[in-house]
């Protein structure tokens, strides 16, 4: 089940029952776009707000909307729409990119902090040509891939597990156990080059 960036705050943060929750379908995942109040000033949102670029210098802050949503110290941002259950799966096209962080947030983790960083958030990190996984700032490194154009994301919330997905052998490179509390948000961090999501997928068989 997913529930709009809006409602998951309030369902989050005040524990009130959103209106207008509408269940997956059996196996199409969570549907989102890129959420531009939660950008840093550093990125900008392409393609309908499904892709993220990021710039050298960025946004003077001066012409960024004041949100209490942004992050203010790291290049991160984070999807529209929060999941509460289920079994979902998206992909992330990289280009020219060389650092970057994927994975889930808590909808409402510290916007002065980085996902990986902190305890709320579950990544697969590349950085130097290598992958590792990345809680609390602890990182362990992923053997068996290396930099494809394209990886993909399962997320299974019931199991409370992550998995970082080989696209082109369609299997399970690394799983992250989880713990999650509530709502949480497919979650991007960039240093160079682009990302693109893909979301609204069907989890591939066998996964």
């Amino acid at each position: 089940m997913a529930l709009p960036f809006s409602q998951s705050l309030r369902l989050c943060r005040w524990g009130a029952k959103p209106l207008g929750v509408a269940a997956a379908e059996a196996r199409r995942g969570v549907s989102f776009k890129l959420e531009e109040k939660t950008a840093h000033s550093s990125l900008a949102l392409f393609r309908g707000d499904t892709g993220v670029k990021y710039g050298l210098v960025g946004l003077e802050p001066s012409k960024v909307a004041l949100n209490v949503e942004r992050f203010r110290e790291w290049a991160v941002v984070l999807a529209d729409t929060a999941v509460i259950s289920g079994r979902h799966y998206w992909e992330v096209t990289v280009k020219r990119s060389q650092q970057f962080r994927i994975g889930v947030a808590d909808v409402d983790m510290s916007r002065d902090s980085c996902i990986g960083v902190d305890d709320r958030s579950w990544v697969f990190t590349y950085a130097h040509r290598k992958w590792h996984t990345m809680l609390a700032n602890e990182k362990a490194p992923i053997e068996g891939i290396g930099q494809p154009e394209k990886v993909g994301l399962l997320l299974e919330y019931e199991a409370q597990k992550l998995s970082l997905v080989d696209v082109s052998q369609v299997s399970v490179v690394q799983t992250l156990q989880t713990d999650f509390r509530g709502p949480v948000v497919p979650a991007f961090a960039l240093w160079d080059g682009e990302l693109l999501t893909h979301s609204g997928l069907e989890v591939p068989e066998g996964l």
